[in-house]
């Protein structure tokens, strides 16, 4: 559920995504060849079931190049350390679709940008751009909660 919250930004979606992932998980059992985790394996069902419904809704704007967000960059710290865990899955549930989900496939599942570019059928200068545009507006929402 929490892999799904990250990517949805609300409990009804994800709810949904959980249930769709589920059948995809039941469907495909089969396939999976016991090398590697089984978390690692279901994981990637989840994640995948979250990014094709965000595709099939046109959540995932990824038309930017990183040239279009050239001023955004700032050399401020924020104080991410004083904030719980809660406060801050609050504020990424926060962020745009497209921006949440290329933060959410990178700082916390681990994909380099051209693994992103490559499922969400973006450039590799497009995924930079979202997750550069995520961290400004995480630190922003920070600042103001502050």
């Amino acid at each position: 559920m929490a892999v799904c919250l990250r990517y949805m930004g609300n409990r009804e979606d994800a709810e949904d995504i959980l249930q769709e992932g589920f059948i995809t998980l039941f469907t495909k059992l089969e396939s999976y060849q016991g090398t590697g985790s089984f978390e690692g394996w279901a994981r990637k069902i989840f994640v995948n079931t979250a990014l094709m419904h965000l595709r099939r809704t046109s959540a995932l704007d990824m038309g930017e190049d990183i040239e279009q967000a050239r001023g955004l960059f700032t050399e401020e710290v924020t104080p991410v350390q004083k904030m719980g865990y809660r406060d801050l899955m609050r504020y990424i549930a926060a962020l745009p679709s497209d921006a949440r989900t290329v933060f959410n496939m990178h700082v916390v599942e681990g994909y380099s940008h051209k693994e992103i570019a490559k499922e969400l059928g973006c450039t590799e200068a497009t995924s930079r751009s979202k997750l550069q545009r995520a961290r400004i507006r995480l630190q922003e929402m920070i600042k103001e909660g502050s």
